[in-house]
């Protein structure tokens, strides 16, 4: 009898691209001034953090409706973090390579968790 595997978080491809990206902008804010920090900082942390954060939470739901919600919000921190990183650049917060690095990886969420999405649509029952 073969052992069933069972899918971890850290197998995630969206979970581990919004991990790595929030302690990124987290190091990136961390050396702004305190008006900066207090503003925006805190908000794009914050929203950097709510994407990982939530699909995490939708991981460890049990019903599928619940967890498609959850990795539903983590997308719209994605759009949120797209504006904070827009004002990051025109505030001039950010450098040119910082500000591409965090768009760059906020570009490849929308899909990936779209197709976490669709996997926990098509794999898991109610």
């Amino acid at each position: 009898m073969e052992a069933r595997k069972y899918l971890k978080l850290n197998d995630i491809n969206a979970y581990k691209t919004a991990f790595h990206l929030s302690n990124y902008v987290w190091n990136v804010v961390s050396t702004w001034d305190n008006l900066a920090r207090a503003t925006i900082g805190k908000q794009f942390i914050n929203a950097t953090d709510s994407i990982s954060a939530n699909i995490a939470e939708g991981f460890g739901r049990h019903f599928k409706k619940d967890k498609i919600n959850f990795y539903r919000i983590s997308r719209g921190s994605v759009i949120e973090c797209l504006d904070w990183n827009e004002k990051s650049k025109m505030r001039r917060l950010v450098t040119k390579e910082q500000y591409d690095y965090i768009f760059c990886e906020l570009q490849k969420l929308p899909q990936s968790i779209n197709l976490l999405i669709k996997y926990t649509r098509d794999k898991l029952r109610e």
